[in-house]
């Protein structure tokens, strides 16, 4: 694998929250959660962590920036739902605020917070901190792709979504990088749940994670 992932299904106690968010956002056929996983990459809209995505709410975001040499590239941005698109938003900058962190080597978890609460927040911070106890970063290119939001009967979204880190690899304090081969590890399905807090940014509240899906293979 050439990154550290997010709990893994595995690794988390399977509830039926965990069937629910998988069954939900994998296999919905009503009008209004029509989007399915397929197993062929979508046509790649990328856009690179210094686009500005586009805001659900009034609140005033953070700017997340990542140093140069690593970046995260996003696809399917535009779904041409106004309110998919926010939680796409949402979801983007979470996974920027964790590796703003990583890559800054910050304690400071504040953009986090800001994205995130509940499991989903001590899910992050309990990653940015494997990369810290052990002095590490990574470069390179990560591409997250095949994100498709599905609104909840609760009021709350999920969003499903797979990651590429064929391109990203860890960096050791020393300056060494792991230069692993791509593998079948190198893809990772992720489902995520996020909820809308009073400022009206979707905060990931939940998240598991499997390396190898065959759902993300090329």
């Amino acid at each position: 694998m050439s990154r550290t992932t997010l709990p893994t299904a595995a690794a988390v106690a399977t509830t039926a929250l965990t069937a629910a968010l998988l069954l939900t956002a994998c296999s919905s056929n009503s009008s209004t959660n029509s989007d399915k996983i397929t197993t062929s990459p979508a046509t790649p809209t990328a856009a690179t962590t210094t686009s500005a995505p586009p805001a659900s709410s009034a609140a005033r975001r953070p700017v997340i920036a990542l140093p140069h040499g690593a970046q995260n590239v996003f696809e399917d941005q535009q779904t041409g739902d106004p309110k998919k698109d926010a939680v796409l938003a949402d979801n983007q900058q979470w996974v920027n605020s964790m590796d703003e962190a990583i890559l800054k080597r910050s304690s400071d978890t504040s953009h986090i917070a800001f994205y995130s609460t509940g499991q989903g927040y001590e899910s992050a911070v309990s990653f940015v901190d494997g990369y810290l106890g052990k002095k590490d970063t990574w470069i390179g290119t990560t591409r997250f792709f095949q994100r498709k939001v599905t609104f909840l009967k609760s009021g709350e979204a999920s969003v499903v979504y797979c990651s590429d880190e064929s391109k990203a690899f860890i960096k050791h304090s020393n300056g060494k990088v792991d230069n692993t081969p791509t593998t079948a590890d190198s893809y990772v399905l992720y489902n995520t749940r996020l909820a809308k807090d009073k400022q009206g940014v979707w905060q990931t509240d939940y998240v598991v994670s499997q390396r190898g899906a065959k759902e993300c293979q090329p």
